[in-house]
């Protein structure tokens, strides 16, 4: 009876064992199949950011799930046509009022200190204007000058940004030699962010005394306009266009994200057939 008993009893592990294995396989299979899937509901099921489906990716198994609205792109950026800047025909002479005047309140006024006709007078085109910068110098969110010189330059941008240490620079994949050097990589960081890259990964300088982080070149912000990091954060992502007024075309990408197309061929697919005077992409960490 007892060999009979230990017979039944190994079976009936080993069944258990098979089944629970079947089962783990069954249910891989139904999250692959519902990740590949196009029917809305089963597309829904999947974990796009399942553990196991990066493990599978690496072991070449799987690949890791598409997002559900790809953006088909060229395949080489040097066939890349860039389109010609339409002349503006209204406004001639554009400068900017780049140095806030220093008031008896010390604190930071982000914008500057303008009155109530010059904020009029902006929203009116003439063929002559000077309009306060929105980063102006003692106004909060101030740039070294080197930064400001390096940027005066910058037609087409890249842009990111690191508040409150929180994280290092991710280098960009798949950048095409073209676009290394029509394109300016700015990350913007606060003291603190910078601080902490320092601390934690290389910072090269160039003989101007320009911060890099491969091809990231930093953008210090000083004296910020707000006591939140996230609040502070929000002002470059959403106003790139006047931290850097120069640029003709620009691509924000959220610090926790990296870039793995080309930027020029993003701007090909979603910018160029619509020959704007001037763009600003926001790709967000949604």
């Amino acid at each position: 009876m007892r060999v009979v008993w230990r017979a039944g009893a190994v079976r009936l592990v080993l069944v258990s064992a098979i089944a629970w294995a079947l089962l783990v396989l069954l249910a891989l299979a139904f999250h692959l199949w519902s990740c590949s899937s196009s029917v809305t509901f089963l597309s829904a099921l999947c974990k796009k950011d399942s553990k196991v489906l990066y493990v599978l990716d690496s072991m070449g198994l799987s690949s890791k799930p598409l997002h559900r609205c790809p953006i088909p792109v060229a395949d080489n950026p040097n066939s890349v046509a860039i389109p010609k800047r339409t002349p503006n025909t209204i406004v001639k002479k554009l400068s900017y009022i780049t140095v806030d005047k220093h008031e008896k309140d010390p604190s930071p006024l982000f914008g500057g200190r303008q009155n109530w006709k010059q904020r009029e007078d902006s929203f009116k085109l003439n063929a002559t204007m000077k309009v306060h910068c929105g980063f102006m110098k003692n106004s909060g969110a101030d740039m070294d000058v080197v930064d400001v010189k390096y940027i005066q330059k910058c037609k087409f941008v890249v842009a990111s940004g690191i508040f409150d240490g929180y994280d290092i620079p991710h280098q960009p994949s798949n950048i095409s030699l073209r676009s290394q050097k029509l394109f300016c990589f700015l990350m913007v960081v606060d003291e603190v962010s910078l601080d902490f890259i320092e601390k934690n990964t290389t910072v090269k300088f160039d003989r101007e005394g320009g911060k890099w982080v491969g091809i990231w070149r930093l953008v210090t912000l000083h004296r910020l306009p707000f006591d939140e990091p996230r609040r502070n954060g929000k002002v470059p992502k959403i106003l790139t266009h006047r931290l850097f007024p120069q640029a003709w075309y620009s691509i924000w990408i959220d610090g926790k994200m990296e870039l793995i197309v080309d930027p020029l061929l993003i701007l090909e697919r979603l910018v160029f057939y619509l020959k704007h005077q001037k763009i600003h992409i926001v790709l967000l960490m949604i």
